[in-house]
């Protein structure tokens, strides 16, 4: 392999696939980043066996084709501090990679590129497509709530369901669920995956913000494909049943509270400060105002927040985070939790917006 190319340019593609690079594998080849160049171009391939991403071929001056593997941080470090603003990369019949740059030159050795597994083969029958912001958004406003405890795999990743041309996806971790729901550009039809949380997490980090950048993806039983301009992702997806979403959200309630986000966010913020892992924080509704307080073994606070309350009165507890991270997530100035009971969660929702709601259930209250 011979080929030369902008520093920038594979410094950008380096920094793509490395989302992909295993840290911590029995394969070391795992650790690398599989470099190709062929009568197309040049590319970057880094996969974990979890999931894996290709750039798109990379502009290059492609001088003889041919494919080797290079630790992947090793790789990095030397490109970031090459001195010029092009690189040349030369291979060896016995794996040896120079790299060069103005006068400066690296003798790396490598390793054979056939030892490299192979991305899964992801058949484009099935193809969705949505804009990319409102799919780096959904990610954004639902991922917080994906579970942690391995012993519940379903709940690690996020569902994404599809139907009559709209996605919604969800997280839940059983103490709250997240979701968002957006129209999508283009459906092959309904389908229901359930992606991991480290996949979702990696592509909102790449995906374009552009007002006119769209992905597309495609589903099999075992893997799904995620396609921008810059690279695809392949991820496996987490097998199993996931909860029946829609029968924890009711329209009934006996209790609404409009308040400002920002306001009530503060209110909470500076309620935490108090140590609340054993107490939680309580939220007492009156006609137009929420006493939210909290008590321990250091201290107490008392607040008082300016709400419209519709319906009686309820006293209720939370954990705060689980209040906090919702509103942050929420793009409107107000927003409009519903309450029924002490005991049953609320659902918080953006005052005015569609396409988002939140679900958090309370903590029993201590006499």
């Amino acid at each position: 392999m011979k080929l030369t190319c902008q520093k920038e340019i594979l410094l950008e593609g380096l920094n793509l696939v490395s989302k992909a690079v295993s840290n911590k594998s029995s394969m070391p080849i795992l650790e690398c980043v599989l470099l190709e160049a062929d009568q197309n171009g040049f590319r970057l391939t880094a996969n974990d066996m979890e999931m894996g991403i290709r750039t798109s071929y990379l502009e290059a001056n492609v001088l003889e084709p041919g494919k080797v593997c290079i630790t992947a941080k090793f790789l990095m470090d030397i490109v970031r501090h090459l001195p010029a603003d092009f690189v040349s990369i030369q291979t060896d019949s016995n794996h040896v990679t120079q790299i060069k740059s103005a006068k400066s030159e690296f003798n790396v050795l490598a390793k054979d590129a056939y030892e490299y597994p192979e991305l899964p083969d992801v058949e484009k029958h099935n193809r969705y497509e949505i804009f990319s912001v409102d799919f780096k958004n959904m990610i954004r406003q639902t991922i917080f709530s994906v579970s942690t405890d391995e012993s519940k795999a379903t709940f690690t990743g996020e569902l994404l369901d599809i139907q009559d041309n709209n996605l919604n996806i969800v997280a839940v971790d059983g103490f709250r669920v997240s979701n968002r729901s957006a129209k999508l550009f283009y459906s092959s039809g309904d389908s229901k995956v359930i992606a991991p949380y480290k996949t979702l997490n990696e592509i909102s980090k790449i995906l374009p913000g552009g007002p006119n950048d769209k992905v597309n993806f495609y589903f099999t039983d075992k893997h799904a494909l995620f396609e921008t301009e810059k690279c695809i992702v392949v991820s496996r997806l987490i097998e199993g049943e996931f909860m029946n979403y829609e029968q924890v959200f009711t329209d009934d309630y006996n209790i609404k509270v409009t308040l400002n986000r920002v306001n009530f966010i503060d209110c909470l913020e500076r309620s935490s400060l108090i140590d609340i892992k054993k107490n939680p924080i309580k939220i007492k509704i009156e006609s137009d105002l929420l006493i939210v307080s909290s008590n321990s073994e250091i201290g107490a606070t008392y607040e008082e927040v300016s709400a419209d309350v519709e319906g009686g009165a309820l006293e209720i507890a939370f954990n705060p985070r689980y209040l906090i991270d919702a509103l942050k997530v929420i793009d409107e100035e107000d927003v409009c939790i519903y309450f029924t009971t002490a005991l049953s969660a609320c659902t918080i929702i953006g005052n005015g917006a569609t396409g988002h709601r939140y679900l958090v259930l309370p903590l029993r209250l201590r006499n």
